[in-house]
């Protein structure tokens, strides 16, 4: 066991991910010529756990590896950034490994082969409940089976963060436990699918549609154009700044990792998110995953003009 439960635990996939660029992504059934490839850490709920630290949260990672040699290099940025490892499970199998293709206008798709991640089961998750009960902010994702993320939902006494990328089936109930959801514009659809719900036209009908469900909160994210945010009242819409992207692989966990962060700092969950926002606009600017996320002291990209007009630093 963890002896001092950290302020954020993150319950989730643990990837290495092979990163192919590309001039353009090939049409179906067209082979294109790659440029380069490196490996590197990834799995949404390892960068999730990455960016946290990296901006000062104390964090631990619940999961799984493979014994196999992505292992090493999915652990890494873990080690790097002081994310406790010790609920981390050593499997017999493969790591699981992402494969992403970036273009050279910095937009991805990717193929994931979940490996260890597929063997994180409830039990797997029960020997580490007080753990997860003490922390103040729990992460979860949808890149592990349901069974493992209702697990550490259920244990969860404080704020839990759900982000269903992708989209799996939860219980109901489970999943309005999400303070806030996290999802972009075509998860909230599938969301509001799955609880039988339709899906209005525009991004903030699709918000207060959530929140129509019972959830306490809801934050979309909107890529380059930001996010929206409403803990129950009007939506709030917080631009992005302007940035050239050059890959904007794990952008999106950079952004769920520094919400995390600053909601356990004790920020109200719209500066949060504005915050957050910055630090996935820092990210696009660098190419992989957890090696684009800002430390504690590196400069953000400031929001547009009218909201804040000068550059910050992450605290």
């Amino acid at each position: 066991m963890i002896p001092v439960s950290p302020g954020v635990v993150v319950v989730g996939s643990i990837n290495a991910d092979l990163v192919v660029t590309l001039e353009r992504h090939p049409q179906p059934g067209e082979t294109v010529l790659g440029r380069s490839m490196t490996v590197l850490p990834g799995g949404k709920g390892a960068n999730q756990a990455v960016a946290a630290a990296r901006l000062g949260a104390s964090v631990a990672m619940i999961g799984a590896v493979g014994s196999d040699a992505y292992a090493v290099t999915a652990l890494s940025a873990l080690t790097d950034a002081g994310v406790d490892l010790r609920a981390v499970e050593r499997t017999d199998g493969g790591t699981g490994v992402a494969v992403v293709q970036v273009s050279e206008d910095g937009e991805n798709s990717i193929v994931v082969l979940p490996g260890a991640n597929a063997s994180m089961t409830s039990d797997l998750v029960a020997p580490w409940t007080d753990t997860i009960a003490g922390a103040a902010v729990v992460v979860v994702q949808g890149e592990l089976p349901a069974a493992a993320t209702q697990a550490a939902v259920l244990a969860a006494s404080g704020r839990v963060i759900i982000n269903l990328a992708p989209v799996i089936a939860i219980d109901r109930q489970v999943l309005l436990r999400a303070d806030p959801l996290v999802v972009n514009e075509h998860e909230g659809a599938l969301v509001l699918a799955q609880l039988g719900k339709p899906g209005p036209r525009g991004h903030s009908a699709v918000v207060d549609a959530l929140l129509a469900c019972g959830f306490a909160s809801v934050v979309m994210t909107l890529g380059g154009a930001g996010a929206l945010v409403s803990d129950g009242g009007a939506v709030l819409a917080v631009p992005a700044p302007r940035v050239a992207a050059v890959d904007t692989t794990g952008a999106g966990d950079a952004f769920v990792g520094a919400l995390a962060a600053r909601l356990h700092a004790g920020d109200p969950l719209p500066e949060a998110v504005r915050f957050a926002v910055r630090v996935g606009s820092y990210a696009v600017q660098y190419p992989g995953a957890q090696p684009s996320y800002p430390a504690v002291g590196d400069v953000l990209p400031a929001l547009p003009v009218g909201r804040d007009d000068q550059q910050e630093t992450s605290p």
